[in-house]
């Protein structure tokens, strides 16, 4: 492609919310973390490899590959904490979590088994706060 040589159309979207093709036999429940492996989405789990993409707008229960589930990524978003050596406390604000599961996040990679699921940004009484990258 060459350099413009003329005003082009200004093509935007505002990046807070999307819409992705899920995974086959999938639940994916309102409010829970969003990932995508191999160019679907599904439910967070404990595993390596997932790319936390935000959290599902809606429900989409045991879906067919590829129907559309829409997701957002903008603000912080409250999960549950992880229990013992793994619970994160307010010295964690700044530092990347893990994902246990699909509403609960963890301060450890759990001995390399565990994906990114965002940012600490805080931590009240009801769980953590997070943000997506």
């Amino acid at each position: 492609m060459t350099a413009a040589s003329a005003d082009r159309d200004l093509a935007k979207r505002r990046g807070h919310d999307a819409a992705y093709p899920v995974a086959a036999s999938k639940n994916c429940y309102l409010g829970c973390i969003a990932v995508m492996t191999a160019g679907r989405l599904q439910p967070m789990t404990t595993a390596t490899g997932l790319q936390a993409v935000g959290v599902f707008r809606e429900s989409s229960l045991q879906a067919a590959q590829d129907t559309m589930v829409k997701v957002e990524r903008d603000g912080w978003y409250r999960f549950a904490n992880s229990s013992a050596g793994d619970a994160i406390t307010l010295s964690d604000v700044g530092s990347d979590c893990y994902g246990v599961d699909d509403q609960t996040v963890a301060k450890t990679n759990g001995g390399a088994t565990r994906s990114v699921a965002g940012v600490v940004r805080d931590v009240d009484a009801s769980g953590v706060w997070i943000s997506f990258k």
